[in-house]
């Protein structure tokens, strides 16, 4: 499998493109396997994509979940050429807002008004912007990736010191660990920005325990779904564990790829909007509006959920035969809809050695799995692609075998 021009056009990039610079250094624990994985994609279409070498990948990337339906999912994009020969950019509203927005309310629990974005880190930004300007309070909860704003951000350069001191995160499943933070900072909370979950499940009453302590300390509880909504189940992680938040963030899935996020939940609190900056020019381009419309349709007029699930699940049981035919210390974890594998050997270094094995022998199989973010199945994935992708999973292991990081009596032929 060869990628010279896509290493080619990565050094370029590298001196010309302040962001392609930093591309590795982002997230330092959410990078590839370097010298193995492409940079450049040509084309996608459905659970594939091509590099611009030609080599093709089934896809369990997804541009990190954005993509649900499939890469170019023509209802979607006929949506939103539609829209575009209308003139997308008009500076008004067009009726595809009011349209997204009054869909949105019929299915996101607690959602009674809503308000569209562009992007995850808008809708979190907004959130806590409204949050502190409702209750009045400065301080800030989170937990999970939340985006890039100083009260988020994963690296502390940049940040001034005083916008770090207002911030605090907890334990996730130990409610101890959120009751010490709330006990140190008594009346002064504003809210708790949290994902549901990211790969751990969340334990039996622990998101409830979560929604009462916030209730009980008059803190506004947001669940920052960017990725868990549509996807999940329609109405997120909301609707799958039966708790509701004050607030909820969506995007990702939303528009199948086109960039739009939104905020929905308490129509008292989002009217604080009357009193807040929150604006960009690009916020009422609807060209992303008909794309998240044209999806959601989709999604509520299908069984496309219930195929994702049906895939993720055979995928799980697939790789759970495999961990256990090799003896692996590997674990199959996520939802059936956003699974991954969870290496156990002993330590980071350990896990990494053996993350490279592995991941490198499933990329030469064409099988794209992101080796440290779990991973996403789209409505377009079939039985066969499931097949394959535990295929190329096997080859992982016997890599593994083969590199001494299995008892190769445990791994079968190798």
């Amino acid at each position: 499998m060869g990628l010279d021009r896509s290493f080619a056009l990565d050094r370029r990039a590298e001196r010309i493109d302040a962001l392609a610079a930093k591309r590795k250094k982002v997230i330092a624990a959410d990078q590839m396997i370097e010298g193995h994985y492409p940079v450049f994609a040509e084309r996608a279409h459905g659970a594939r994509f091509w590099d611009v070498d030609g080599n093709e990948y089934l896809d369990f990337f997804l541009s990190y979940g954005t993509v649900v339906l499939g890469h170019a999912d023509p209802d979607v994009d006929e949506a939103v050429v539609r829209e575009i020969r209308r003139g997308f950019a008009v500076g008004l509203m067009k009726p595809v807002q009011s349209e997204l927005v009054a869909e949105l309310l019929e299915f996101v629990p607690g959602a009674e008004m809503g308000m569209l974005l562009k992007t995850g880190s808008d809708a979190t930004g907004a959130a806590v912007r409204l949050c502190r300007a409702f209750t009045g309070r400065d301080r800030v909860v989170r937990w999970g990736y939340n985006g890039w704003h100083d009260w988020c951000a994963q690296w502390d350069h940049g940040v001034p010191a005083v916008s770090r001191a207002l911030v605090d995160t907890f334990t996730y499943n130990d409610l101890d660990s959120l009751r010490a933070v709330f006990a140190r900072h008594p009346g002064r909370i504003a809210c708790l920005v949290m994902m549901p979950f990211m790969v751990e499940r969340p334990a039996p009453g622990f998101l409830e325990g979560v929604r009462e302590l916030t209730r009980e300390h008059g803190t506004l509880l947001v669940f920052d779904e960017i990725r868990s909504g549509f996807r999940l189940a329609l109405g997120g992680a909301q609707e799958y564990y039966g708790v509701t938040a004050d607030l909820v963030t969506l995007s990702k899935a939303f528009a199948n790829g086109y960039a739009i996020s939104a905020l929905t939940g308490r129509a008292d609190v989002l009217r604080t909007l009357e009193k807040v900056h929150i604006s960009s020019t690009y916020y009422a381009n609807a060209d992303a509006m008909a794309a998240a419309l044209a999806t959601v349709r989709k999604l509520r007029s299908g069984d496309h959920l219930k195929r994702i699930w049906r895939m993720g699940e055979r995928l799980q049981d697939g790789l759970r035969s495999l961990t256990a035919e090799f003896g692996a210390p590997v674990d199959v974890v996520g939802h059936p809809p956003m699974p991954f594998l969870d290496f156990r050997f002993g330590d980071a270094d350990a896990d990494q050695r053996a993350k490279r094995s592995f991941y490198a022998a499933t990329i030469r199989e064409g099988v794209f799995f992101h080796p440290n973010h779990h991973w996403f199945i789209a409505a377009a994935t079939t039985d066969d692609d499931i097949d394959r992708a535990v295929g190329a999973a096997r080859r992982g292991f016997e890599a593994l075998a083969a590199d001494g990081l299995l008892p190769r009596e445990e791994g079968g032929d190798t």
